[in-house]
């Protein structure tokens, strides 16, 4: 819960995770017992999964994942106030009050090719009702025109 509470808004799956244990010297930690509690935990509505989706593709990519806690307080609580990334504590609370409105909300990702070269932009939620799609990318400030074009970049390769 600490690691995710760590990395609320960032992509991950149950193989990183365990990979992160071994790399602390845990190494009796399976990816399995990490799928199993991250469904504990999903179970229990203490976080909440959005899944990647290839925006252009029209398809979802099974892995990695973005993790959400359905309380702040908790991912907070958790990891004893440290880290308090406003843009990451923005994203989670914008994902839940998304939820909250009874949208379906997935993690946007395009991927753009030049030449020979492969990027993947990401578009931080890719949200459905009924027949309504809407793309929305989070970020705290837009306080440089550096910024501002790096926030757009995904959704206008997007609509081209």
């Amino acid at each position: 819960m600490n690691l995710l509470s760590s990395s609320v808004g960032s992509l991950t799956n149950p193989k990183k995770i365990a990979d992160t244990f071994t790399s602390h010297r845990i190494k009796d930690v399976s990816v399995n017992t990490i799928n199993t509690y991250l469904n504990y935990l999903l179970d229990a509505f203490i976080i909440e999964k959005a899944k990647r989706y290839d925006v252009k593709g029209k398809k979802y990519i099974s892995t990695p994942s973005k993790y959400y806690f359905s309380d702040i307080g908790l991912k907070n609580a958790s990891i004893n106030f440290r880290q308090m990334e406003e843009n990451h504590i923005m994203e989670n609370i914008i994902y839940n009050e998304l939820l909250t409105r009874g949208y379906n909300v997935d993690v946007g990702v395009v991927l753009v090719r030049n030449g020979d070269t492969r990027k993947q932009l990401e578009v931080d939620f890719v949200c459905n009702q009924s027949d309504k799609r809407f793309y929305i990318q989070v970020a705290l400030n837009l306080d440089t025109r550096e910024k501002t074009l790096q926030e757009e970049k995904s959704l206008l390769k997007y609509s081209r």
